[in-house]
């Protein structure tokens, strides 16, 4: 075999296996899998929760939730993500983490990924109202920390989301 040869099998070896490595995504359900508001505040370790927190209404919703293989917030989400800037704007000490989440399907790298863009989508739409980035912590927990573990649409479009979790200073 000449080097010619050698280099063209080496090349061709390479796009075979960096071909191998694109990740098939899938087509989303055609279900409206659009999950009821929850109202709980998330149950994190350290989280902070000022009494007017639990006394304004749209401040008791601290999550948001997105559509499969999406970190684009939605629509229903926007006047939610508002009032938290606000609280922030209004209350310069206080501080919040965004967790955000994706559900098992997807690999574990993929997923921790999502659930960075999902955290920052929100962190962004939160400081486009007006919140500062400074008082904003984003974390990824990609699938590791599912609120339903069955498979299925309903409980998918559970886990994909992301969680408001004020913390104290």
């Amino acid at each position: 075999m000449n080097n010619t040869t050698r280099v063209l099998m080496a090349a061709l070896l390479c796009t075979a296996a960096i071909g191998c490595s694109k990740k098939v995504k899938e087509t989303p359900p055609p279900v409206d899998t659009t999950p009821a508001p929850v109202t709980q505040t998330p149950t994190t370790p350290g989280a902070y929760t000022p009494a007017d927190l639990d006394t304004d209404a749209c401040l008791r919703q601290r999550v948001v939730y997105f559509d499969f293989d999406q970190d684009v917030l939605r629509p229903e989400f926007q006047a939610v993500v508002g009032c938290h800037a606000k609280y922030l704007r209004d209350r310069p000490t206080s501080r919040m983490t965004l967790e955000g989440h994706a559900d098992e399907r997807g690999s574990r790298e993929y997923n921790m990924g999502l659930g960075e863009r999902r955290g920052l989508a929100v962190s962004s739409a939160i400081q486009a109202n007006g919140g500062s980035g400074a008082q904003i912590i984003t974390n990824s927990y990609g699938e590791e920390r599912p609120t339903c573990t069955a498979s299925n649409d309903e409980c998918w479009a559970r886990n994909r989301r992301v969680e408001i979790i004020y913390t104290a200073k």
